[in-house]
């Protein structure tokens, strides 16, 4: 089996702080560093590097074309990643000196997928292949409609949440991955031990995986199985990346034939491995590296 990312492709501009800047306030950056990155591209490279089969469906610009490059490097299928008129997408990322972030992104050319690109991606898929959406491309809407109609299953990081997404008709998910932020928006439950639990009440027919930092990643499987995996103590030198390499890792073990147990120590061993280098897609670490 194979996995379709319909996902971003970013340019991150990174700047290390003190301090992440407050409302009101200007500060001097310590240091700017640009890296490839788009929570699409981070789990499509995540799961290259996982040993999965991944193939990625996006739009770049021509600032782009050398993302889409790295990504056949790395042996991602990249037949469905057009070039468009329109720049790349890209973030502006703050890193504090704790390892703390925060991301303001910008779409560009993530929002100008064409109906004829999505169908065609649609069309490629194989009997048994898996999809991923995450919400920073204009494709949820679409692939979700066809999802219903071809029968395919469907994966989704809901980031970020908004308004849009909570439109869309979520019952069609048949995994759903989410951060504690992500759980909370989508099961109205505050409480971050209770999230899980609300969020299989709304979903009963998905299987959910809720990560949770430095607490772990949890797993609700809608067959009524559980599991749950610690996280590994790493000196945090960056969070950015962690949570699409714990995606990546976790997903490709799924792909490979391993139990929701085994795919979630596989994802927190990997995002542990991230966190403890600077940036997003070079931090993703190789099985060799595990």
């Amino acid at each position: 089996m194979s996995l379709v990312n319909f996902g971003s492709i970013n340019l991150d501009f990174v700047y290390r702080v003190q301090a992440l800047v407050r409302p009101g306030e200007t500060v001097q950056s310590l240091s700017l560093e640009r890296f490839a990155g788009g929570k699409g591209f981070n789990q499509s490279l995540a799961l290259a590097r996982a040993g999965a089969e991944v193939r990625h469906v996006g739009s770049v610009g021509e600032d782009g074309r050398w993302l889409v490059e790295m990504l056949a490097t790395e042996g991602v299928d990249i037949r469905n990643v057009e070039v468009v008129e329109t720049p790349t997408g890209h973030a502006i990322i703050q890193v504090s000196a704790r390892g703390e972030n925060s991301i303001l992104v910008h779409a560009g050319a993530n929002r100008e997928l064409s109906g004829s690109q999505l169908e065609r991606a649609c069309v490629d898929l194989g009997d048994g292949d898996w999809v991923l959406l995450q919400n920073e491309t204009n494709a949820p809407e679409f692939v979700l409609a066809e999802a219903s109609k071809r029968g395919f299953r469907v994966i989704l990081n809901p980031s970020p949440l908004d308004s849009s997404l909570l439109d869309l008709p979520l019952d069609r998910v048949d995994t759903f991955l989410v951060n504690e932020v992500e759980g909370e928006a989508l099961a109205g439950e505050a409480d971050p031990d209770r999230v899980l639990g609300a969020m299989r009440k709304r979903f009963p027919a998905a299987d959910i995986v809720l990560t949770r930092g430095e607490q772990g990643a949890a797993f609700s499987g809608r067959d009524g199985t559980s599991a749950y995996a610690g996280a590994e103590s790493v000196e945090v030198i960056d969070t950015t990346g962690a949570g699409d390499t714990f995606a990546g890792f976790y997903l490709a073990a799924l792909l490979s034939g391993a139990n929701p147990q085994s795919a979630l120590v596989a994802g927190c061993r990997a995002a542990a491995h991230c966190v403890s280098r600077p940036g997003a897609a070079p931090s993703i670490p190789r099985v060799s590296d595990l």
